[in-house]
């Protein structure tokens, strides 16, 4: 079982954050390279090389941590490689944009990225991503309106229920849970396909009885919810739903959000999934080994930004399949010592 328990850190970390680029394009400049299958691999960026990274929505972690590796790049390699990081619907468009050459590394959740590989689910056909590394695990946080009725998924029958942005892993996770609980998600709830700075609105004005949220632990929308509605709001245990889950995909394991995370009154068991980060099976080894290196060698900048990337661990990095890893990641690994 993991669990976190983590004191909630003072704004949103020390680094400067890139500025977002354009959803359309991710602000590419110089895009990288496709891969020559058979060149070495160096792991050196030798042309001025820009990257756009598809992250998640701007009050979630991954729009944190994306910003801050991509903040990174140029630092780990003199310059020649930067990032630009842009705010997404996360894990099903990231990866669908990513194939679409929109952005060359995207954030995903792992039981998403496992779709797209088999092309299942919210993918009618295999999708040609690969992984540069698991990362750190996405916590799933159901919230309630303390006044709503609401102790199980269950419970959320014709309730306004917020079930993340569309195309996201969270709307898909939440999906998931809905019918693990005997409930028709198009039917059985009044659906709000929102972002989470919206949802948080709608907790707050009272227009949204409740919420999923897959994401590292703390996000900055939860906190900012907790922290101005208090006891008004509270977390529901699901982990009764994990069977039913874990028959769905073994990526989905026990965990506990830590009582100090958002500061309730109690721990919280919960559900966990990992998170990957994807590119194209076809970008420049040479760029991926780059990003993926400066991944784990500035891991405390990353962790800086926000305490969720301390779960980034080369012990974990390779365990990707049946997401294939890329060669570049594969170089950079093997150099960084990842078992």
């Amino acid at each position: 079982m993991r669990r976190i328990n983590v004191r909630i850190a003072a704004g949103m970390g020390a680094l400067t954050l890139v500025a977002a680029g354009a959803a359309g394009c991710g602000g590419r400049q110089d895009g990288a390279t496709r891969d020559d299958a058979g060149s070495e691999i160096t792991c050196e960026v030798t042309e001025n090389t820009r990257v756009g990274i598809a992250t998640g929505n701007a009050t979630g972690v991954y729009y944190v941590v994306g910003n801050a590796l991509a903040g990174q790049l140029g630092e780990a390699t003199g310059g020649k490689l930067t990032g630009t990081a842009a705010e997404t619907g996360a894990s099903v468009q990231n990866i669908e944009q990513l194939v679409a050459g929109q952005y060359d590394v995207a954030f995903s959740l792992f039981d998403t990225a496992v779709n797209a590989v088999q092309g299942k689910g919210s993918f009618s056909s295999p999708q040609q991503v690969e992984a540069l590394a698991r990362i750190y695990d996405n916590y799933t946080q159901v919230v309630v309106r303390a006044d709503a009725g609401i102790a199980s998924v269950a419970d959320m029958k014709g309730k306004k229920i917020s079930t993340g942005s569309p195309k996201s892993g969270t709307e898909v996770i939440a999906n998931r849970l809905l019918e693990a609980a005997g409930l028709d998600p198009a039917k059985d709830i009044q659906a709000q396909r929102l972002d989470l700075t919206k949802t948080v609105d709608g907790m707050k004005d009272g227009s949204i009885d409740g919420f999923f949220w897959s994401g590292g632990v703390p996000t900055g929308g939860v906190t900012d919810l907790f922290t101005t509605a208090g006891d008004k709001v509270k977390f529901i245990d699901i982990t009764p739903l994990l069977p039913k889950m874990a028959e769905l995909n073994p990526a989905y394991q026990a965990g506990t959000i830590g009582a100090d995370v958002y500061r309730t009154p109690a721990d919280t068991p919960t559900i966990v999934v990992p998170n990957v980060l994807l590119v194209r099976k076809d970008l420049n080894a040479n760029v991926a080994c780059a990003i993926t290196r400066t991944v784990f060698q500035k891991k405390d900048a990353l962790a800086q930004a926000n305490p969720a990337a301390k779960g980034i661990s080369l012990e974990n990095a390779r365990n990707t399949d049946p997401v294939p890893l890329h060669r570049g990641a594969e170089k950079a690994l093997q150099e960084l010592g990842g078992s």
